[in-house]
């Protein structure tokens, strides 16, 4: 009867002392380290070829984190492997990993998709200028699937999830034009010379660096709209003729700081002109007629110097007396 003997492990190239407890681990490790050094090296590699192809600077960036992220995930799965986890095990624990994800973390969930939205939709690009429905306004300084970075006129930073942003109404200043229209209300009185203030509104305006003087119509849309400053008489109110100011303005950039300075030409400009001009404010005038009742009312000569506290004053302070019946 013959016995088999187990043929011997075949020897391996590398000395005993490196199999020392632990050693898979550490090897692990490395491989995963080395994953992401590849993959930031990938990434520069692969820079300006994805970005002639792809010419949103949101979308390229993306498609490299996407490249990244496969890199780092593809010497994870070697650690694994090293570490004796099978393809089955793998695959397994990202499902598990996948359904607690979508229970537990569920707005960062919301927030990717929601991204995935905004790179397809386009409402905005790196770079541009916006302004949400709640008075935030500053410019994107980055994109990802999962929040839109605001760098905000007051230098500060707002990180804002994709979830939220979507629920706010978006204005985009500088999409594709950087030009914005502005519109000013001014309420003169009836007896104003109101041809001569509708022209020194128009020259208030034109007199600023930061507003469009004139060229060739703005057109937005199948709209034109002149590009020199405009005066129109908007309504006729209770206290005076409300003129409305039109202009354009450069750049989006200093919206209040533009719409000051147009302020300030107009008020020196109606000051110093010659023509009759008056900004309107609210009169009231108090009538009386046979059912208000009779008014009667004394004053006192107060041009007398009084001492202080002498009874003079007392009864000059009763002096002045009104009955209405």
């Amino acid at each position: 009867m013959q016995v088999e003997t187990p043929e011997p492990a075949p020897a391996s190239p590398l000395p005993e002392w490196v199999f020392f407890p632990g050693w898979r681990w550490i090897l692990a490790a490395v491989i995963i380290a080395v994953g992401v050094l590849v993959s930031r090296y990938v990434v520069q590699l692969l820079g300006r070829s994805v970005a002639r192809q792809f010419p949103r600077e949101s979308v390229a960036q993306t498609v490299l984190r996407l490249i990244r992220l496969a890199v780092v995930f593809l010497s994870t799965t070697v650690a694994a492997g090293v570490l004796g986890f099978q393809i089955g095990d793998i695959v397994l624990s990202v499902t598990v990993f996948s359904a607690v994800l979508g229970i537990v973390l569920a707005p960062i969930v919301g927030s990717t998709i929601n991204g995935l939205f905004i790179l397809a939709d386009q409402p905005y690009e790196i770079g541009d200028m916006i302004e949400l429905d709640n008075g935030h306004r500053g410019f994107v300084d980055d994109i990802t699937i999962r929040y839109t970075k605001l760098f905000t006129l007051d230098n500060t930073f707002l990180v804002i999830p994709n979830s939220e942003i979507r629920q706010h109404l978006v204005t985009n200043f500088s999409a594709e034009d950087e030009r914005v229209r502005l519109k000013l209300d001014v309420v003169v009185t009836y007896e104003s010379d109101i041809d001569r203030a509708m022209q020194l509104m128009r020259r208030a305006a034109a007199d600023i660096e930061a507003v469009i003087t004139g060229g060739p119509d703005i057109r937005i849309g199948s709209a034109r709209y002149p590009a020199q400053p405009t005066v129109l008489r908007d309504s006729f109110g209770d206290d005076g003729v409300e003129l409305r100011l039109r202009y354009w303005a450069k750049q989006p950039y200093k919206i209040p700081t533009v719409q000051s300075h147009v302020r300030d030409r107009i008020a020196d400009a109606f000051h110093d002109s010659d023509a009759e001009i008056e900004f309107a404010y609210p009169h009231r005038h108090l009538v009386f007629d046979e059912t208000s009742g009779t008014l009667e009312a004394t004053v006192g000569d107060r041009s007398q110097s009084r001492p202080v506290g002498s009874n003079a004053d007392h009864e000059d302070s009763s002096s002045e007396v009104f009955e209405a019946e």
